[in-house]
């Protein structure tokens, strides 16, 4: 199937001998006004656009680009091309989470789809600089997004997941070539691509928070030019008694009004096991105590967050009659209002 052109520099508008300055302002401008955010519908237009900007803006793309002319159609006889199919998993690109065109991807690989970073690319949401396959032909695997959900418990120790990913990866009898002996190979039918499972282990550190994604490299899908990263994002499952506040943990302390009153020593649960609190004599509803590095570890700097301890009195929902009638002596007692007035 043939491949059709993309005239990066009529899709900016510029002029082909434009200098880096008006193509980031072309990219800026038609950015601004094709962005999906503020103009629905027009999602191809804008990835069309980041994808110009992402080759016009690299020196050496842009070179690689110039100098292929006619010749361009060539190089998508070139073997080693990217897996027909899915691979259960959800493989980002650059853009906005769209796939680039198929003119992009002949060119330029999928090297250069992994590591676009002209709107908010894949190398922008992670920081890495991908590796890149060396050679003709010879591309680096897929990077794989999957979900991770653990519970808070395992968030604050740290735990291992073992996966069972089924990835497309190169044929192993003729390594992505997809022939052996100038014949079709006879276990991939010619595609230079099978289906194969296997079982990672990935190590979750301390302190992950959801949404975080955790970065296993060498682990994702397989190529000709090495394999790809595999990135898990975390879901950390809420937890019955613990709420968890950025670095730090909260807790609701239901104590009666007599122990506010007269101030007790209550057992506190923490992710490290129970502990015991003193209450002070007079605490009133909503007042927090503060269990110092009683909280979640930090991914950076080391250290662990705070526990935080809101104390909230609970009333008995009916009373005997030797409880009113000790409730109504205490009231004759206490001429004082919080309200401010003195009651008669």
């Amino acid at each position: 199937m043939a491949v059709e052109f993309r005239d990066y520099y009529k899709i900016l508008g510029v002029d082909r001998k434009a200098d880096d300055a008006a193509i980031k302002s072309a990219y800026r401008k038609l950015a601004r006004k094709y962005h999906p955010d503020v103009n629905k519908g027009k999602d191809e237009r804008f990835k069309e656009i980041a994808e110009a900007y992402e080759v016009l803006s690299d020196p050496e793309k842009r070179r690689r680009y110039d100098t292929l002319g006619p010749d361009w159609q060539r190089y998508a006889q070139q073997p080693g091309g990217p897996p027909p199919g899915g691979s259960g998993f959800r493989v980002e690109y650059g853009g906005e989470g769209g796939d680039f065109s198929d003119f992009f991807r002949t060119i330029f690989g999928d090297m250069g789809a992994r590591d676009a970073g002209g709107a908010g690319g894949f190398q922008d949401i992670f920081g890495e600089a991908f590796q890149r396959g060396g050679g003709r032909g010879r591309r680096r695997g897929q990077d794989v997004q999957a979900d991770v959900g653990i519970s808070l418990e395992e968030a604050f120790a740290g735990t291992r997941k073992t996966f069972s990913l089924e990835l497309e990866e190169p044929c192993a009898t003729c390594h992505g070539s997809g022939n052996v002996g100038g014949k079709p190979c006879m276990v991939c039918h010619g595609t230079g691509w099978q289906r194969v499972r296997r079982d990672v282990d990935v190590r979750i550190p301390p302190g992950v928070r959801t949404g975080q994604k955790v970065r296993v490299s060498g682990e994702g899908g397989g190529g000709t030019g090495g394999r790809g990263d595999l990135y898990l994002v975390v879901s950390v499952t809420p937890h019955p008694q613990l709420e968890r506040r950025g670095d730090d943990l909260a807790y609701t302390l239901p104590i009666t009004a007599p122990e506010a009153a007269l101030g007790t020593t209550i057992e506190v649960p923490t992710l490290r096991g129970k502990v015991s609190m003193k209450v002070p004599p007079s605490t009133s509803s909503g007042r927090t105590f503060r269990l110092r590095g009683y909280g979640m570890p930090r991914v950076k700097g080391g250290g662990a967050g705070d526990e935080l301890v809101t104390v909230k009195i609970v009333m008995p929902t009916e009373l005997t009659a030797a409880e009113r009638e000790l409730y109504e002596r205490l009231k004759a007692l206490r001429s004082d209002s919080p309200r401010g007035y003195t009651q008669g």
